[in-house]
């Protein structure tokens, strides 16, 4: 019986070193900053076994999201601007916005479920959710979907 493959969206800092390493090995092979494997490993720390183990299963999550939706939620301080504050960040990355809904405030604070399509054009998605993350009257962003 085969096993369906399952993926998290972890924080870096979640993540185990050699895994970071293996990214990084990664990124100076597709740059041609490294021309060998055992270059890249070399430069980064890690075995070539560590290497191929899981150069499969790691990737930066910007790398293998073109192409799909990416549905967030999170909840915000009610303060006029806040919403066009974290739509202007969407628009500064390229993304195209699919949907938005924002709940009622309760207590000073709304819900919003944000839905966008990550296009060839976007920059780099973790950035944005960042960006929104560190946004002044922002809490908890969430990933719910990746589609």
């Amino acid at each position: 019986m085969r096993e369906t493959a399952k993926y998290f969206v972890v924080r870096q800092k979640a993540v185990p070193e050699v895994l970071l390493k293996v990214v990084e090995a990664k990124r100076l092979l597709e740059s041609e900053k490294a021309l060998t494997i055992q270059e890249a490993v070399d430069a980064v720390g890690i075995s070539r076994s560590s290497f191929y183990k899981y150069r499969e299963d790691i990737f930066q999550f910007h790398d293998n999201t073109q192409g799909t939706t990416l549905t967030m939620t999170f909840q915000m301080d009610d303060e006029p601007g806040i919403l066009s504050d974290v739509l202007k960040i969407v628009a500064e990355y390229r993304a195209n916005i699919l949907t938005i809904h924002q709940s009622i405030p309760i207590n000073g604070v709304a819900s919003l479920s944000l839905s966008v399509q990550v296009l060839q054009t976007t920059g780099d998605i973790a950035g944005m959710i960042d960006r929104m993350e560190n946004q002044k009257g922002v809490h908890h962003v969430k990933i719910l979907a990746k589609e």
